[in-house]
């Protein structure tokens, strides 16, 4: 077990590349790098097992989810990431929680839906340019519906807010914050947050190539 040694929300596929990474042993097969989720599987496959690498890789279980575009910010998406990059079977796992969950998160849930599914998707097999990215619903594990492969959801973001203060100075510092919608978008069947919102687990295969073949096509006829 690799981990940061800080909370590292929100710093993405980030790489220390002008600090130096910290590494300390905090017990058997337990260390933690002062640096980022990237750093961690870097370091573990790379520099703690030597010229062995792992099986595969599991970044989280995250206290909280990562689902719609928090796949573009989340460290522990990022994590699974690069354990793709290294050409490994890598899964991102989030267990969902409520503001009144928030402090105790029910990691039973994750604990007893996770490992079926990593056995199954592994004896499936995953494609080398892929992630598998799990969320586990805010529910109890007796009240999980089941489980659903879904698509990248999409939600408002009018909920991201700018709070300007004031240090002791005088001098204005700024937070980036969330603030409560007082109407929340119904979201779409079959995404991964109608299925946390269903109470299934979610389980969506992320690509590494985020080509838009697509309109690569309609773009190329006009580039002509």
């Amino acid at each position: 077990m690799v981990a940061p040694e800080l909370d590292q929300s929100g710093v993405s596929h980030s790489l220390s590349l002008n600090d130096p990474l910290r590494l300390r042993e905090v017990g058997p097969r337990h260390f933690a790098v002062r640096g980022t989720p990237t750093d961690c599987v870097i370091m573990g496959a790379r520099h703690i097992l030597g010229e062995k690498l792992p099986d595969l890789v599991l970044s989280g279980v995250n206290k909280g989810r990562n689902v719609a575009e928090d796949v573009v910010y989340s460290g522990t998406i990022a994590g699974a990431l690069e354990g793709t990059i290294l050409g490994l079977p890598s899964f991102a796992l989030s267990q969902e929680f409520t503001i009144e969950s928030r402090e105790k998160p029910l990691w039973d849930t994750a604990l007893k839906f996770g490992p079926p599914i990593l056995r199954k998707v592994i004896g499936a097999g995953v494609p080398r340019n892929t992630v598998i990215n799990v969320n586990f619903p805010a529910c109890a594990p007796d009240d999980v519906a089941g489980v659903r492969v879904t698509r990248q959801g999409k939600r408002n973001l009018g909920f991201l807010k700018v709070d300007q203060r004031r240090d002791g100075r005088g001098n204005p510092y700024f937070w980036i914050g969330f603030e409560r919608l007082t109407q929340v978008d119904v979201p779409a069947e079959g995404t991964d947050l109608w299925a946390l919102a269903s109470r299934y687990v979610s389980v969506t295969p992320l690509r590494l190539d985020r080509t838009d073949e697509a309109f690569s096509e309609a773009l190329a006829s006009t580039l002509r």
